[in-house]
């Protein structure tokens, strides 16, 4: 006799999902429990004292500090931090030195360019300046992606502090990621600093407000610089906005004053709109890359401006690379991504890429059209 089968029964897909759900929960029941987050120290200004905090092991710990102070390390930051009595004035022009040394698009990968800066003894092996009176310029785009955004902005702050003692100078640029965090967009921004804003019952863009010293530090950071006959900046000059570029001044006050403003703000202020458009701004232009502009027309540019050469990151080459017949120098190498990196050195019109090995080398010419990455 043949049994008969209930309706609908299908014994081995059932047995096969009861297999699938209870392969899942085995493996969930055996994923690691994730790493108590270390953070901090994050200052504020508490009046006539700082309060500074560190979120520990998940654990916030807190405490009150003179003004001007010495914060030992306790976690995050591995490295003492000099609370200055003052914070250095914006600069957007300097004279050029000897040697200048330029790196962008750090994106939180600090370890990655600890790294760098040693092997090309920027730093010493305790991260100290090791530079003297030569400069270092950061172009943009700390921000974002990567886990350790906080000692990459400590480690500038306190690298900025040394040189200046030494007669050099390091120079951090605001790219468009840096605007877009402070402004509340939160796309790119890393989740253990979401967590950290929520241990510390702050918004995220609020731990970098006008009441923190990180964040009137970089209300005192401008996007373009001037070093001699090369302007360094994030995203680029477009000939639409010549103008932002002759007057860099300018430019650099209205950018501080507008840090903090959301998006829908910034563009529907007509005063602000052209620095946060999304194809011609300074932070943004992608112009020299995507056949918008030929050698001649940088050239004119250049010229126009008085300049040698423009220094840009922003859009990815992987290795630092020289367009338009060297007017324009791409210096994102491809940091954000933790695996490799460059830096690139002006020595007296010498053009060069130090590598992690430490090695120098030649520029790259640019190769063709370079993938997209906001």
């Amino acid at each position: 006799m043949t049994a008969v089968r209930p309706r609908n029964h299908r014994p081995s897909r059932w047995y096969a999902g009861l297999a699938a759900c209870l392969l899942a929960l085995a493996a969930h029941a055996s994923d690691p429990a994730p790493a108590p987050q270390d953070d901090g120290p994050y200052v504020f200004d508490a009046g006539k004292q700082l309060d500074a905090v560190w979120i520990c092991g998940g654990q916030v710990q807190r405490t009150s500090v003179a003004r001007t102070a010495t914060l030992p390390p306790r976690c995050g930051y591995p490295h003492a931090i000099d609370v200055p009595a003052s914070l250095p004035p914006a600069v957007s022009k300097a004279a050029a030195t000897p040697r200048i040394v330029a790196v962008s698009d750090i994106h939180g990968q600090y370890d990655l360019l600890l790294r760098l800066l040693r092997a090309n003894k920027v730093i010493d092996a305790d991260d100290n300046w090791a530079l003297g009176r030569d400069q270092l310029v950061i172009a943009g785009d700390v921000f974002d992606r990567g886990a350790a955004v906080n000692e990459t902005l400590w480690l500038l702050l306190r690298l900025q502090q040394q040189a200046q003692q030494a007669g050099g100078a390091v120079h951090f640029l605001l790219g468009n990621h840096e605007t877009m965090a402070l402004g509340g967009d939160l796309r790119y921004v890393n989740p253990k600093y979401l967590q950290s804003a929520r241990l510390l019952k702050r918004s995220y863009p609020g731990l970098y407000a006008r009441d923190t010293l990180l964040g009137q530090w970089l209300r005192t950071r401008p996007v373009l610089l001037q070093v001699g006959d090369t302007l360094f900046l994030h995203g680029g000059v477009s000939p639409a906005e010549l103008e932002l570029a002759l007057h860099i001044e300018q430019t650099n006050a209205a950018y501080r004053a507008s840090l903090g403003r959301s998006k829908a703000e910034v563009h529907a202020d007509p005063a602000t709109a052209p620095l946060y458009d999304g194809k011609q701004s300074p932070i943004w232009y992608r112009g020299y890359f995507d056949g918008q502009l030929g050698p001649d027309e940088v050239r004119a540019l250049t010229q126009r401006l008085g300049l040698a050469r423009i220094v840009v990151g922003h859009t990815t080459m992987n290795h630092i690379s020289s367009l338009h017949g060297g007017r324009v120098i791409a210096i994102d190498s491809g940091i954000k991504r933790g695996e490799s990196g460059e830096l690139l050195f002006i020595e007296n019109e010498r053009l060069s890429r130090g590598l992690l090995d430490g090695s120098r080398v030649p520029l790259r010419e640019f190769p063709g059209a370079p993938p997209r990455e906001d």
